[in-house]
């Protein structure tokens, strides 16, 4: 029986970060233990996510909330995937969908299937054919899958893209509500218990002590608790991901309103295109140890289809992770915790994932440090995992156009991601590490895409008669096809149910 219950807890920061730690602790405990979150006003956010994975409904469904009303106070649109234009080799495009490629047949994975009709036959579609969310995206169509009763032209998910702002505040809301805190102030300093080294205090500019018995640290890049004060450490991958800037810049909306982020290739980096309902955002992530600032800038502003909004914003960054998340009494959620770029919209579902964890190890005011090591092994492990998948982007590239390319094409990268990268190679098979994290449609939609060709497949693909086997895929094919052909524009099913004012 737990004896020793946390009483308060002290949130630093405010942001997508902090509100989202905020709102499920609110939820569960603002009855009973005293939540606390400080922001202050002169320090902005960095905000350059607004794409999500589909992960994000697990986390708006445990609080639930309102769908339609999430969607219009956010000026959210609908996301099927990501498109890929100029990644692998100049003029490519390929589609990263949230579904499969249909149900296995004879518990072998359809991939394999593809991989030997695409050997006996001419002109055989591309993979992507098969996935209900790649092809609702190329006819920018949307419709809610039948989560009840999926079949094959409900095998697909979705996330949402959405004004980050406008995200934090919607759960500042929800929090507050259920009895959070909110208080405006600057920290100036920490303190910290002069034996246990645990953080006791923050100190405010005007004066103001907080204490607490539990401290979330969603500072941001500063780290202020988990670096500034306690040390953790950070692990820098800079040499596998040797992106280390961005430049943010909103857009006029223009139609139609696709329902998928579109990520560029450029030089010494890319772009990141995301519709919402209001505007779309856009960005450049790059290494200014290939390409200068301003000629980022150039090639953003250029990519743009619509008026730029405002002048774009600088970011650097050190993609990479602390060595512990959570030290003593501080847990780092959000960037205070590590970066990966955003190449695959990861930011908010590691902090979803963050405070899920947490929640299932929370201490009491012992802080048994088993809790911490668990916690530690989890995140660390989905942290490695994320970074292994975009690594692999950058890794298999054909491209030798621009000294940035070939440094990623001949960089060291993981020992965990060439297995992973040579078990599909050799063998059509996919390595899931983190069955948490990227799963089996994802590597194989990226690894096909970026043409990594497999010598084999699974030997038991030879039982099935060939002519039955490609009148099945035929088949899947057209239904797919047929079933998109009647769904709604994603722009008037956004309009029809859930329209921001």
């Amino acid at each position: 029986m737990q004896q020793n219950p946390i009483r308060k807890i002290v949130i630093v920061g405010g942001g997508t970060a902090g509100w989202m730690a905020a709102a499920p602790l609110a939820q569960r405990m603002g009855q009973r233990c005293e939540i606390v979150l400080v922001e202050s006003p002169d320090i902005g956010t960095i905000g350059v996510g607004e794409a999500t994975l589909p992960t994000i409904r697990f986390y708006n469904a445990a609080l639930q909330l309102d769908h339609a009303d999430f969607i219009k106070k956010t000026q959210a649109s609908f996301k099927l995937g990501i498109e890929f234009k100029d990644w692998g080799h100049v003029g490519n495009r390929f589609f990263h969908g949230f579904g499969d490629f249909g149900p296995p047949l004879n518990g072998i994975q359809p991939h394999h299937y593809w991989l030997r009709l695409a050997r006996t036959f001419d002109h055989m579609p591309a993979l992507e054919n098969w996935s209900m969310a790649s092809i609702m995206a190329r006819e920018n169509k949307f419709t809610m899958p039948n989560d009840a009763q999926p079949g094959v032209t409900d095998a697909y998910s979705f996330g949402y893209h959405f004004d980050a702002g406008l995200y934090a505040a919607f759960l500042r809301d929800y929090a507050m509500a259920r009895g959070a805190r909110r208080v405006e102030g600057t920290i100036t300093s920490v303190d910290q218990h002069p034996e246990t080294g645990f953080v006791t205090a923050v100190r405010l500019a005007d004066g103001r002590t907080l204490d607490g018995d539990l401290f979330i640290d969603c500072s941001g890049f500063r780290g202020l608790l988990i670096e500034g004060a306690l040390k953790a450490g950070y692990d820098d991958w800079s040499e596998h991901l040797p992106c280390n800037s961005a430049l943010a810049v909103p857009c006029a909306r223009v139609e139609p309103l696709t329902p998928y982020t579109r990520s560029t290739a450029k030089g010494a980096g890319w772009l990141w295109r995301i519709p919402l309902q209001h505007r779309t955002g856009n960005g450049h992530v790059y290494s200014n140890a290939f390409t200068t600032d301003e000629k980022a800038r150039q090639d953003l502003l250029d990519g743009l289809d619509g008026a730029a909004l405002d002048e774009p914003r600088q970011l650097r960054f050190v993609t990479g992770k602390r060595k512990k998340s959570w030290v003593k009494n501080v847990v780092a959620i959000g960037l205070s915790a590590g970066f990966v770029e955003p190449l695959e919209s990861t930011s908010i579902s590691l902090i979803e994932t963050a405070i899920g964890t947490l929640i299932e190890q929370f201490p009491d005011r012992d802080f048994r440090p088993e809790l911490a090591d668990e916690f530690n092994r989890i995140i660390g492990s989905r942290y490695e995992s994320i970074r292994d998948f975009i690594v692999m982007h950058y890794k298999l590239t054909k491209r030798d156009d621009t000294e940035f390319w070939r440094y990623c094409a001949n960089m060291t990268i993981p020992a965990s991601l060439a297995h992973q990268i040579e078990l599909f190679r050799e063998t059509g098979r996919v390595a899931i590490l983190d069955r948490d994290s990227f799963l089996l449609p994802s590597f194989v939609a990226m690894l096909v895409g970026l043409g990594v060709e497999p010598k084999r497949y699974d030997p038991f693909v030879d039982d099935v008669d060939m002519r039955q086997l490609h009148g099945h895929f035929a088949g899947l094919r057209d239904l797919i096809a047929q079933t998109v052909a009647k769904l709604p524009d994603h722009g008037a099913y956004l309009a029809k149910n859930a329209k921001a004012g």
